[in-house]
């Protein structure tokens, strides 16, 4: 199997679910747009990434951990499932580590599906589920949005029947930002089959502040065909580093740990790891920056007249009025990278939180290829 990460599908097209699998590669470069640059003067705002990225604590661990880089990281890796294990209230063995979530959410797909399952998913959501399960021969079935751009738990629970292997939930859900309630999802577990696994991606969990919200990991001691995932990739910036984790019950995570990589976690970002888990004020100043410069950024959109779709994460969804790739086209000439176009939200453009001033020069570049009478008249993107 190949090792995809989050970044890798950047640049896949909404038609990279049709592209075909052989043996253990993607084939066929239809499925992929242009490779990304980031060379000097682009600004990324593309991939969801925490532009400030690690704490200083953490970057001084990953520079220490060269003394042990002659060492397999066995010893550290207990380390870090028993403080994820802590933080969880479970038992260490329950914690399964990976190269980035994306390995994760491949070991899901390998451990919960086979030919003549299905895998259900939200439409739009992030795609590496439905992806990997084409290796295992099982279905993907798709469940539109609701009108404000949330899951719709209640389609999705009836959705599922014997045939269901997987149910993939990412909450708060790339690419729209959006998230469901504790209680929605507190309703919709029971009315999973036990025989489906309901698997929860929470990759944008600290960034959000919506009341209303609670990790699905409050009811894994209750559900146990639930599976929690999340990653050090957002908001403790460590996603060129690669390192997510799953929580289960004992039985699920031993079923995860058959298609593990052995050894899968290298050593800096695990000595990287346990000092961010120990730095939660960094957390609440990441949360902080990400908040202040979105709402910049939305009352800016607001004063344009823009719509877009409220967040709770680390990226926006903006409507654009027309086909999206236009506009991304106009927008990477000027040196502004941002999101992929989603098929079921054409006209919607995702854009990552960067800095002040990189957000400052995205609203320019927005500005002089998509004026607002052209954004409301429908007319053509202008170009650089």
């Amino acid at each position: 199997m190949p090792t995809f990460s989050r970044r890798s599908f950047t640049g896949a097209l909404g038609a990279g679910l049709g592209a075909t699998l052989m043996g253990p590669r993607l084939l066929g470069s239809a499925a992929l747009a242009r490779p990304r640059v980031s060379t000097g003067g682009s600004i990324l705002l593309d991939s969801n990434e925490n532009p400030y990225g690690p704490s200083p604590a953490a970057l001084a661990a990953m520079t220490h951990s060269q003394a042990r880089a002659a060492r397999y990281p066995d010893a550290i890796e207990r380390e870090v499932a028993e403080a994820l294990a802590r933080d969880h209230g479970v038992a260490p063995e329950q914690i399964v580590l990976g190269c980035g979530s994306g390995e994760i959410l491949r070991m899901a797909d390998m451990a919960f599906l086979s030919p003549g399952k299905t895998v259900l998913a939200a439409e739009p959501t992030f795609e590496a589920v439905l992806m990997y399960a084409r290796v295992t021969k099982a279905e993907g079935v798709k469940v539109p949005l609701d009108a404000e751009h949330r899951h719709d738990l209640a389609k999705m629970a009836a959705a599922c029947d014997a045939k269901t292997g997987l149910v993939y939930v990412c909450n708060p859900n790339n690419p729209t930002g959006t998230v469901v309630s504790g209680d929605a999802l507190g309703a919709f577990l029971p009315r999973v089959p036990k025989t489906a696994v309901v698997l929860v991606d929470e990759a944008y969990h600290h960034f959000v502040e919506d009341p209303g919200y609670r990790s699905a990991s409050e009811w894994l001691s209750r559900t146990p065909n639930l599976v929690v995932v999340r990653t050090f990739s957002k908001v403790y910036g460590l996603a060129g580093m690669r390192l997510g984790y799953a929580v289960a019950s004992l039985e699920n995570a031993r079923a995860l740990r058959e298609h593990q990589i052995f050894s899968n976690a290298n050593g800096a970002v695990l000595e990287a790891a346990l000092i961010s888990l120990q730095d939660p004020a960094h957390v609440a100043d990441q949360r902080r920056r990400n908040r202040d410069t979105r709402a910049f950024v939305c009352a800016e959109l607001s004063k344009d007249g823009r719509r877009f779709i409220p967040s709770e994460t680390n990226f926006l969804m903006i409507d654009v009025g027309r086909d999206v790739v236009a506009v991304i086209d106009a927008l990477r000439s000027r040196n502004v990278l941002v999101g992929r176009k989603f098929p079921s939200l054409a006209n919607w453009l995702r854009v990552s939180i960067g800095t002040p001033a990189e957000m400052e020069t995205f609203l320019a570049a927005l500005r002089a290829v998509l004026p607002l009478a052209t954004a409301v008249a429908g007319g053509p993107a202008t170009a650089p």
